[in-house]
């Protein structure tokens, strides 16, 4: 590796280090999501049964295990902690960064800059850092998608056994880490491979593979992830039940998108939303001027035309299936990425010095310092969510960095295309940790489950079970270190022939305001709402409807 690339490898790492720590000491784990999946990890500690994941005592459907099984490595090696589980998702997408670099300078190995700028890119798109910091399970399939495509052009370019290896490899854990959406990301690409492997940049005849045995070699590849995902779901599904095992066969997989059981939105969803999800390259006029002044010449471009079908293909997919959440198209925007890079890269060439503009430098300055102004005025005019009792409880310190480093960044341009593009991630980032410190007071209010955890521990060592009322998420389990499921009632009837066989218990109960009557032993707000927990003889309305007294 050269000098300039080790170097670009460095930026974007340290990048990268500074959007996943801020998220990490700054805010909490949030409920339900991130909550439930580090109680999924922990229940799979404590039962030292890694083959079928459990939530509070049940077999949970709705992920694949690999995530959890990462995190169990990471126990293993450093002891049960909070830090590992959180740094998993974002160690994923800090490789799909690296591999982004790589099939950048796969593609056009002319440009060897290409990779670099995708890569920065990638991670200059407030959407995709924003959701980098979580511990979700897009960003696996982010990185197994970008790790496919690499298989795919590794084959296209002669190494056919190799590149499907890959390939199947990058289907099967990401099966294992998602499921099969994950051909939702990869096969339109290869299926489509006429329309683009013949027009890769250096490529000849002798490498462009004969189409029967590309297809050939797709089906193995295809079949090696199958070998890779049922080696898991096979024997999980005869281990976890009946239910579970229709779930992981049926529901979670092709059940979920043809009608999906949650978060239904229409087809237009994505595209409504794109514009936002594509920040602040949207705005950036160098961005369109290239769009413009390069199409004809990308049109003719095997690499832009993978890209191209890569993306145009899965974000019609996922907008014909039901159920649409922001971070489905994470593995998707690489594909974007790359897409910008090449016409970025080659277009200061064709047009020499005359290309760059100084709009191009103050455009994206100013896009930060108004959302940074927003995000400040709303503090100041106490505009909240419902869920923050003050805005001004905000601490705005980080919000006046974000104007000081934009400042140093209106001073030195770049001069190069790498420069520009990751002055302006750089400037995403650091919105993204002034976000995340300003709004650390506000979060700690009321969505932080840690102190409110532990007192429930205190409660279970002393002896008490748990019972909840309608749905239990696993909010408290990880965090409090709790070793005992919750038990989960309807109502009233329920809780009480639940409670003649656990006497000795604490009700946990959501209510907008506490009720009347004795004090819960332990409360946390979530949201708007209040969180209690009673012992099950003090708790206010079994008390009152029983007819006894505080």
């Amino acid at each position: 590796m050269s000098t300039r690339g080790s170097f670009s490898v460095v930026i974007l790492c340290a990048v990268w280090g500074v959007a996943v720590s801020s998220a990490i000491v700054a805010r909490p784990l949030l409920p339900v999501d991130e909550t439930r999946y580090l109680a999924v990890a922990w229940e799979m500690w404590q039962r030292g049964d890694f083959l079928v994941p459990y939530l509070n005592g049940e077999p949970y459907s709705h992920k694949p295990p690999f995530l959890f099984w990462i995190m169990q490595a990471g126990w293993a090696v450093f002891g049960v902690n909070d830090w590992w589980p959180r740094l998993v998702a974002p160690l994923f997408g800090l490789a799909a960064l690296l591999l982004t670099r790589r099939l950048g300078r796969l593609l056009w190995p002319g440009l060897p800059t290409a990779g670099d700028v995708a890569a920065l890119v990638t991670l200059g798109a407030l959407y995709w850092t924003l959701f980098t910091t979580m511990t979700m399970f897009d960003m696996l399939h982010g990185c197994f998608a970008v790790a496919g495509m690499i298989g795919l052009v590794m084959a296209a370019r002669g190494r056919l056994v190799g590149g499907f290896a890959v390939f199947g490899l990058a289907v099967g854990f990401g099966v294992l880490g998602k499921g099969p959406a994950i051909l939702v990301h990869l096969l339109p690409a290869a299926l489509a491979a006429p329309l683009w492997v013949r027009c890769l940049e250096g490529q000849s005849d002798g490498d462009t593979p004969g189409w029967g045995r590309w297809y050939a070699g797709l089906g193995a590849g295809v079949a090696l992830g199958a070998v890779i995902g049922l080696a898991w779901a096979l024997p999980a599904a005869s281990s976890g039940g009946d239910a579970y095992r229709n779930a992981i066969l049926w529901g979670q997989s092709a059940g979920r998108m043809v009608d999906s059981f949650a978060h239904g939105r229409p087809f237009w969803w994505f595209a409504a939303i794109l514009p936002v999800m594509v920040l602040p390259w949207l705005i950036w006029p160098a961005a369109w001027r290239t769009a413009r002044g390069a199409a004809a010449e990308m049109a003719k471009d095997g690499g832009a035309r993978l890209a191209f079908i890569w993306f145009t293909l899965a974000f019609v997919a996922f907008s014909a299936i039901s159920g649409k959440q922001p971070h489905y198209l994470v593995p998707e925007f690489p594909a974007l990425a790359l897409l910008l890079s090449r016409a970025l890269v080659a277009a200061p060439q064709i047009d020499g010095h005359g290309f760059w503009r100084r709009v191009d430098h103050w455009i994206p300055a100013a896009l930060v310092l108004a959302l940074a102004a927003v995000l400040a005025a709303a503090f100041h005019f106490d505009l909240k969510p419902s869920w923050a009792t003050s805005a001004g409880d905000a601490r705005l310190w980080p919000l006046a960095g974000v104007v000081a480093i934009t400042a140093a960044y209106w001073c030195r341009p770049g001069t190069t295309v790498v420069s520009r593009v990751w002055r302006i991630s750089a400037l995403s980032v650091v919105l993204i940790v002034a976000v995340h410190l300003t709004l650390r007071p506000l979060m700690a209010e009321s969505h932080d489950f840690r102190a409110f955890s532990k007192e429930l521990k205190v409660f279970e060592d002393q002896g008490f079970t748990f019972v909840t009322f309608g749905k239990y998420h696993g909010q408290f389990q990880f965090l409090g270190r709790l070793t005992r499921p919750f038990g989960i009632v309807d109502g009233p009837a329920e809780l009480e022939a639940w409670l003649k066989d656990h006497p000795k218990a604490m009700i946990v109960a959501l209510h907008r305001e506490l009720p009347e009557g004795a004090a819960p032993s332990a409360q946390v707000r979530f949201r708007s709402r209040l969180i209690g927990a009673w012992p099950a003889d003090r708790y206010p309305p079994r008390v009152k409807r029983l007819g006894g007294a505080d």
